[in-house]
């Protein structure tokens, strides 16, 4: 190896040699000397520059694969060796980032999951919308209080679900500290909402929506109602239970009196004292009225089949009304624990009114649905109807639109269904009829 490496230096040698006298005496030539000369040296120069770069390369060749370059093979190997630890721990740390990323969706994930537990479970309705309307967002409480199912409402426009005036309260914009709305939902069932929104905002402070949380206070309405018609009931107890004492004792004398002058008198005046015994009658038939809606009602329980209880109800009124049609339709069987007595003693007070405001030919509608919880009776008529300042009167009472009547019907129909724990409303404008509803708890 040796050898050949001496033998490639001397022709080196050579060659330079060569060169460098052929420079010298290049001038003392004529021109076409020169030229020759001057290519014998460009050919020299360029077999030398390649000589060089061919030892050069074999040299570097040599020293990465012989194992006698210890030095030049331990740097090659530590540059190796460096960059292979600096790609390790590139992974390690790429790995590193990688489970922090997974780490912080999880946690994410999490505080998601548990935001929306939270949201789903609390009791109320919570319904999001976002700053065009749209629906984003229902809960479970939502859903149920309002009969509807959110994977058929979000997305679309909150007034293509929801019906007034829930779609007026949103469309205003206006936060609410907490209004009560009646409102009848997707499955036809009147409710009373407890409603309280206010604008979404996102962590930057900008809003982006609007959130609507609500109550279901149909049941604590209600319950307003018992309340104080047991409060108008003791107060009116009291008073009916002095004041029948001493009117019955009066008109007792008065009617003993008058039956003794109609002894006496001739046949002209007779009319007139049997005009005063026909009043003292009434009078009589008043207060027992007052005394029996004034005494708390005692129910006797028991299961009760709607369905059965309204067909005999109907079929003992409609008798020979033959200009009246009278309909009755029921979803399924409904069994309540009422007191079937008192039950139809309310719907017939109820049916005998309809008809009564029907002159003429008519049509008296009831229906029976099991909704949720609850039985829901409906009795609609094609009467007279009822204004707006009359219907706010007429459970009271004393309160009658009719001549001869004494103000009770009503009152005690209310009476009957408030005593089950249930509900009575009325619904209908002058001369568009009259719709009566019924919600009685089905336990």
């Amino acid at each position: 190896m040796r050898d050949n490496t001496v033998s490639k230096a001397a022709v080196i040698s050579f060659l330079l040699i060569g060169m460098i006298t052929g420079i010298i005496i290049g001038p003392f030539f004529d021109k076409v000397g020169a030229d020759i000369l001057w290519g014998i040296v460009i050919s020299l120069a360029f077999v030398l520059t390649w000589s060089v770069i061919r030892v050069f390369v074999k040299r570097q060749r040599n020293i990465l694969k012989t194992p006698d370059s210890p030095k030049a093979g331990s740097q090659v190997g530590f540059v190796v060796d460096t960059f292979q630890d600096l790609v390790g721990k590139l992974k390690e740390k790429e790995l590193e980032l990688e489970k922090l990323k997974a780490s912080a969706e999880e946690k994410a994930d999490r505080a998601e999951a548990y935001n929306e537990n939270i949201l789903q479970s609390v009791p109320s309705g919570v319904i999001s919308i976002d700053n065009e309307l749209r629906i984003r967002s229902i809960n479970h409480s939502a859903e149920n209080i309002l009969g509807i199912k959110s994977s058929a409402a979000i997305g679309k426009q909150f007034n293509e679900v929801f019906k007034e005036p829930l779609s007026s309260v949103v469309k205003e914009k206006h936060p609410l500290a907490r209004d009560e709305y009646q409102y009848i939902t997707v499955d036809n069932r009147h409710i009373w909402l407890g409603i309280t929104s206010s604008e979404l905002l996102n962590g930057e402070g900008l809003k982006i929506g609007y959130t609507l949380v609500f109550s279901d206070l149909t049941d604590i309405k209600s319950l307003q109602v018992q309340v104080e018609l047991k409060h108008r009931l003791s107060q009116l107890g009291e008073m009916s239970a002095g004041i029948s004492h001493e009117l019955r004792n009066s008109m007792s004398v008065i009617s003993g009196y008058a039956k003794l002058l109609g002894k006496k008198v001739d046949d002209i005046n007779k009319s007139t004292v049997e005009s005063i015994v026909d009043e003292i009658s009434h009078m009589d038939q008043i207060i027992s009225e007052l005394l029996a809606f004034a005494k708390p009602s005692v129910l006797n329980r028991e299961k009760v089949d709607l369905n059965l209880l309204m067909n005999k109800t109907v079929s003992s009124i409609a008798g020979d009304k033959q200009d009246i049609s009278i309909s009755l339709k029921a979803d399924r069987p409904v069994s309540v624990k009422a007191d079937g007595l008192l039950l139809r003693q309310a719907l017939s007070n109820l049916l005998y009114n309809a008809i009564e405001s029907i002159s003429g030919q008519g049509r008296i509608d009831l229906t029976l649905k099991a909704l949720q919880d609850k039985a829901e009776i409906t009795i609609g008529d094609t009467g007279c109807g009822i204004s707006e300042d009359i219907r706010q009167k007429i459970f009271l009472p004393f309160f009658s639109t009719k001549q001869d009547g004494t103000g009770f019907g009503l009152a005690l129909v209310q009476k009957i269904i408030v005593s089950h724990g249930g509900s009575i409303e009325v619904d209908g404008k002058e001369k568009q009829g009259t719709t009566f509803r019924i919600v009685l708890p089905l336990n």
